[in-house]
């Protein structure tokens, strides 16, 4: 919890005030789902306005910064429920300002959220949101092809203040409709025993196999970081039980950190949840969520299973033991503890997949069956004051996590507002596509060498969203499937958890384990050499994700790349002999693109 909350006791009047704006956030969110239509004037400014106090109010870390926060939050507030309160007038205007204050409202607006952003995540995305805003007011100053025409001020700023663009736009409608929407359910999953369910599972399976600390790491890992969709967030939670169990054993503080730093990343691409920017996936493509989950299944499954491969490289090098019989659940315990995230992935998953109906109404039912376990504690058992202080957790919990992605999509979509309106996007898709020769595999590399830059300063949803804009228009014209191209990128958007010289998972774990980070990072980069290759592996065998459509296919390229990267893992790791290591790296490599000639 932020440090400003420290000051919110138990009987304090904020503390039963924070309480209620986090049901009302809440409560506005999955009333949507079951309200019917409601104007995206109305809706997504509400949204924000809802966000605001979580912002720049809560996670103050100082009183001057209160102060501010407040005013901030009055004006954003303000601005916002105007845009709601007058949404019919403003649809006539078809985004054109009209008089003075119509511009002062857009201004504060446009401030409002590149402060939200940098209070949430710092200064590197609003910076390159406020470039973007510079580009589009005096772009038209600049010579040659990268310049633009111009556009009047009132059009400009009513495009991406007062019109379903920009501020309004797509990405805050998937903020708005569903990503808040399982944020909601993680956060409810979270406050209640499902996290132990996921580490007594790991336990119970793995614990007793050869590394098998680190292993349960990689399983508690995967599960948890999908729910999470936050490596950071996944190697704090996670990473508090398996570095210290891993430190006992023996383990090299290095491969402990890296285990938990690569194990954690490995989350946001994970079914059934993954992260934020699956669901801004799901906008970007017209591709159901369903279809999402399909075709990122084995792919998620394949990099997971690389790791696996290189944990029991290093345990064979390092000798490293299991746990001990007394340090692994009981059966007993895993049974009791799994329900508690069993039953809601199964309502979520019913609902999608047997009743056919929309990710966020699933996910809405599924939140209704975990905040009814919350009331059980792990002997399942009603204790009311824990109930209530679980109930409690997942609401601010809630409120903090939706509040801080809805601050990095808000600020994203003024960056691909601009792209839109001066048709910057277009130019630097010709860029690409210039400078790759009109060759596939050239503008693949450009493109993830981009997503990995972005991806040191910006977070995974905003590197993901910002890149696609730009590069995924040119791999698209140079053959690949739209699905194609935003999976790539995405998972290049991930380069930078792990990759120096910014990889915040590795910090985090190095911090835990007080190991050198860079240490931490040559191994984790090791371990997880997966991320760097499955994405091409896609693009070299397509039929990886056509898991729906063709299972039989997907399987056998799945079965193929699975081999790939094993003997690719293993020359890395876990192979003796220089000539060796060679070979079974090469042999790997080959099983991967093997799709290219077959």
């Amino acid at each position: 919890m932020p440090a400003a909350s420290n000051d919110i006791s138990a009987t304090s009047p904020a503390r039963w005030l924070w309480l209620a704006l986090a049901v009302l956030l809440i409560a506005f969110h999955l009333g949507l789902i079951f309200s019917g239509l409601v104007p995206n004037l109305v809706a997504r400014p509400l949204h924000m306005a809802l966000i605001l106090p979580w912002i720049f109010v809560f996670a103050a870390r100082s009183a001057l910064g209160r102060a501010t926060g407040l005013l901030w939050s009055a004006l954003g507030i303000g601005a916002a429920g105007w845009i709601a309160l007058n949404q019919e007038r403003l649809a006539d205007q078809y985004g054109f300002l009209e008089g003075t204050g119509q511009v002062a409202i857009a201004i504060v607006l446009l401030l409002t959220v590149l402060e939200a952003a940098r209070r949430a995540i710092g200064w590197p995305l609003p910076t390159v949101a406020a470039l973007a805003l510079a580009y589009g007011l005096f772009g038209q100053h600049i010579p040659g092809e990268f310049g633009h025409s111009g556009t009047p001020l009132a059009s400009f700023l009513g495009t991406l203040t007062i019109a379903e663009g920009g501020l309004w736009g797509s990405l805050t409608g998937v903020s708005v409709g569903i990503v808040a929407v399982f944020v909601i359910f993680g956060a409810v999953l979270n406050a209640g025993e499902a996290g132990q369910g996921f580490m007594n599972v790991a336990g119970y399976a793995a614990g007793h196999l050869r590394g098998g600390a680190a292993k349960v790491s990689l399983i508690s890992s995967a599960l948890f970081g999908s729910i999470s969709g936050s490596a950071s967030a996944n190697v704090a939670s996670t990473g508090a039980i398996t570095l210290p169990a891993m430190a006992r054993l023996g383990y090299p503080k290095r491969l402990a950190g890296a285990v938990e730093a690569v194990a954690s990343s490995g989350g946001q691409i994970m079914p059934p949840l993954m992260g934020a920017g699956a669901f801004v996936m799901v906008e970007l493509t017209g591709v159901a969520y369903t279809g999402i989950m399909a075709a990122a299944l084995i792919p998620a499954l394949l990099y997971f299973f690389t790791v696996w491969v290189g944990i029991d490289g290093y345990a064979r090098r390092h000798d490293l033991k299991g746990l001990a019989e007394e340090d692994r659940p009981r059966g007993r315990d895993v049974a009791i503890t799994s329900l508690f995230f069993f039953v809601p992935f199964t309502v979520l998953l019913w609902g999608m997949f047997a009743r056919g109906v929309t990710a966020q109404y699933a996910a809405a039912q599924a939140i209704f069956a975990g905040a009814v376990l919350l009331l059980f504690n792990r002997r399942l058992r009603v204790v009311p004051l824990e109930a209530a202080q679980r109930m409690e957790r997942a609401c601010l919990t809630a409120a903090r996590q939706v509040s801080m992605i809805a601050a990095i999509i808000l600020c994203a979509s003024i960056v691909i507002g601009v792209l839109a309106i001066t048709g910057l996007g277009v130019k630097l898709t010709s860029l690409i596509l210039s400078g790759s020769g009109g060759l596939l595999w050239p503008s693949l590399l450009l493109t993830a060498l981009a997503c990995l830059l972005l991806g040191m300063e910006v977070p995974t949803t905003a590197a993901y969203v910002i890149c696609v804009s730009v590069a995924g228009p040119a791999l698209i014209e140079l053959g690949l499937a739209p699905l194609q191209a935003h999976l790539f990128v995405f998972w290049f958007a991930l380069l930078s958890t792990i990759t120096p010289p910014v990889c915040g998972a590795v910090f985090i774990a190095a911090g835990m384990i007080e190991e050198n980070w860079l240490k931490v990072a040559v191994t984790a980069m090791a371990l997880g050499v997966g991320l760097y290759v499955i994405p091409l592996g896609m693009v070299a065998n397509p039929d990886i994700l056509a898991l729906a459509s063709a299972p039989a296919a997907a399987l056998i390229a799945g079965l193929r790349l699975a081999l790939g990267l094993g003997l690719l893992s293993w020359g890395l790791i876990g192979a003796r002999g220089g000539l060796a290591r060679v070979a079974s790296a090469l042999a790997g490599t080959g099983l991967v693109f093997a799709g290219l000639w077959l």
